[in-house]
Formats: C-alpha cells, structure tokens, sequence
C-alpha cells in the first residue's frame, strides 16, 4: 500500500526525495487523508492543527537532510 505523506510548502527537496522513494506527497491541505505530515518545523502549532488528535506522525525537518526525514518516518510507522 503506498503511503500518503503531506509535505508543507517549500521542503521542495524533501518532497522531491520521498517522491523518488515511491510515496504519494500530498500538499498541507490533505494532511487529514495522509499517514504522516513533514513540517518546516518553524510554526509549532502548524496550520491551527495543534490539539488536532491524530496517529499520523509529524515530522519536524528542521536541520534535517531528506533521507534523515525519511528514516525519521520509517521509524515512526515501525512502532
């Protein structure tokens, strides 16, 4: 099953990245449908959303590399 994964705006190389890893990248506006968001990490409460009760991870990418994102994710879903 191919996973769906909302990226914010402007993390062009991280969505480019997981694109090429063969995940669905969705924009914000989806973030309800997919199984895990990746944040700029400069807004703590993203989108209004920060009670928002949810199982997908949130991943801040601040700092981080694309594939640091990605093992990020993969762990996330392992637990």
């Amino acid at each position: 099953m191919e996973r769906r994964i909302a990226v914010e705006e402007g993390l062009s190389p991280i969505r480019e990245y997981l694109q090429q890893k063969g995940y669905k990248v969705v924009d914000m506006k989806s973030v309800a449908q997919a199984d895990a968001a990746v944040i700029s990490g400069g807004d703590k409460n993203f989108m209004n959303m920060q009670d928002a009760m949810t199982d997908a991870p949130v991943i801040s990418a601040q700092g981080l590399t694309p594939e640091d994102v990605l093992k990020q994710l993969e762990s996330k879903w392992l637990h």
